[in-house]
């Protein structure tokens, strides 16, 4: 005997009684009846699923229907499932073709969308580079030009015009730049290959002693020496600037003053002497630079790059142009012809004082030293910085460039000398001074053979190897400067004690 549903006249195989009619039901079409009517589909009284009733049953093979069991409908039941079959695969065979036709366009757009970039990025750069050369055009300066006041009038009895206006870096100036450094390198290089049959050995220079001192050169109410310089085509030409606030032209030879050049308000902190022309440059915490004439005794330009005191100065090697730092933490490039501020820069990231700057022999990049211990590498043209040496951990008091462009030598107040690799981006020496020796001066000779120290003593070192072969202690305060002469054969220094010392053979 088998059960039969009442609904679909079909054996259940989950079949169930309904208590208010007794009659089975599949249970999965009894609940969908009352979930839709709520009442039995038999005698159409109130019935819940909760009332319904399992029958416990072993599942019987369900037989077939009789209308299945003909020969003509098995073939119908055939045909019917391959149409299905069929229907099925041309509908995945559909989907199929617009999958791949959307995936083809989906490419096809990657690929244009590719191209696009690439020409977008190719005319950015080149935007870039037509920026680059039509800011100096324009007079812009890289980030943070420091704002800027009119040209003075010539003042009265020759002084000179005082001027700040920046007039921007031109394709002229650059092409300048860049024609010196090339004519630099390409010189540098042939030097660099033998060491000058006049340079003094080293074997020689360790032999050195005191041979004059002069102590007349600066007043002596205020009692100081800060900077020191030798003409590079001359060095018996010395120039010192004091804290008597006073630039002194020196002849070493007839040793006798040439020029005393007044007109700083403060003590001066930095000096050049012009290699090619009768002009020193000095610096001074007064805010200003000044060109001097030697011959004239004069001051003929005064150039007010900066709002605090100027605490770098370097000539570039075309002698047409300064570099100075300051406290305002701003460094400047300016004309010393017109007495122009070509540009003015400065470093936000930073926010510090710079306490020196120096050219690179090649006259492209140029370091400055901070109050917070950092050594900056910029790009002269691009006006910006390419590198930074961190180590020292004292304010940077000196910087030097080796003749040769490879390294750069350092003294902070950190008690310590660092050497650093231009081309590898890295310190490889360190030079442990005494404690508390304090670093006012740092300069390699014009071969690059050696360097000069200046500080609570003079220490002079021989390059590549980097150990010392001479010390000095004569000065009775601080050494503010050093120099050699041409090819080593001498070397001059000052100090707070006042006194310019000579030491030879």
């Amino acid at each position: 005997m088998s059960l039969v549903c009442a609904i679909s006249n079909e054996v259940p195989e989950h079949p169930c009684v309904s208590p208010v009619s007794n009659q089975v039901f599949e249970r999965r079409l009894i609940e969908k009846y009352i979930a839709e009517n709520g009442a039995d589909p038999i005698s159409g009284q109130p019935l819940s699923e909760e009332q319904l009733i399992d029958i416990k049953v072993s599942h019987p093979i369900r037989p077939k229907a009789p209308s299945a069991t003909s020969i003509p409908a098995i073939l119908k039941s055939l045909q019917d499932e391959w149409d299905a079959v069929m229907l099925h695969s041309f509908t995945l065979r559909q989907q199929l073709q617009t999958t791949r036709q959307e995936l083809s366009h989906a490419l096809y757009q990657h690929d244009a969308a590719c191209r696009v970039i690439a020409r977008l990025t190719k005319e950015v750069t080149a935007a870039r580079e037509a920026l680059a050369t039509l800011k100096p055009q324009a007079g812009l300066v890289a980030p943070q030009a420091a704002p800027t006041s009119q040209p003075a009038a010539v003042g009265a009895g020759g002084e000179a015009m005082e001027i700040s206006e920046q007039v921007g870096m031109s394709s002229e100036i650059i092409q300048k730049l860049q024609d010196k450094a090339t004519v630099l390198t390409t010189e540098r290089k042939k030097r660099g290959k033998t060491v000058p049959e006049e340079l003094v050995r080293a074997e020689d220079l360790s032999k050195y002693h005191q041979v004059a001192s002069h102590a007349g050169l600066h007043s002596a109410s205020i009692p100081g020496i800060l900077s020191l310089d030798l003409c590079p085509t001359d060095t018996n030409k010395v120039l010192t600037g004091g804290t008597d606030k006073n630039v002194v032209v020196f002849d070493r030879r007839e040793e006798q003053i040439v020029a005393t050049l007044k007109g700083h308000t403060k003590k001066v902190s930095s000096v050049i002497y012009h290699p090619a022309q009768s002009v020193v440059f000095s610096a001074s915490p007064d805010s200003t630079i000044r060109v001097w004439s030697v011959t004239g005794g004069n001051c003929v330009q005064v150039i007010r790059a900066h709002e605090a005191g100027v605490t770098g100065l370097s000539l570039h090697a075309t002698g047409d142009y300064l570099l100075s730092s300051s406290e305002d933490q701003y460094w400047a490039f300016s004309d010393i012809q017109t007495g122009r501020v070509l540009t003015k820069v400065t470093d936000e990231t930073a926010g510090c004082a710079l306490t020196c700057a120096q050219f690179h022999p090649d006259g492209l990049i140029f370091g400055t030293g901070t109050a917070d211990s950092q050594i900056k590498i910029w790009d002269l043209k691009e006006r910006t910085n390419v590198a930074n040496f961190p180590g020292h951990s004292g304010p940077v008091t000196a910087i030097a460039f080796s003749e040769n462009g490879y390294y750069l030598a350092t003294g902070a107040q950190d008690s310590s000398l660092k050497l650093w690799d231009l081309r590898k981006l890295k310190n490889f020496k360190t030079i442990t001074l005494d404690n508390n020796y304090e670093v006012k001066s740092l300069v390699f000779d014009q071969s690059g053979t050696y360097l000069a120290v200046g500080g609570s003593d003079i220490r002079v070192y021989i390059c590549k190897q980097w150990s010392e072969v001479l010390n000095f202690s004569d000065h009775s305060g601080l050494v503010t400067g050093v120099a050699f002469g041409e090819h080593a054969q001498f070397l001059a220094s000052t100090g707070m004690d006042r006194s310019l010392k000579f030491y030879s053979l």
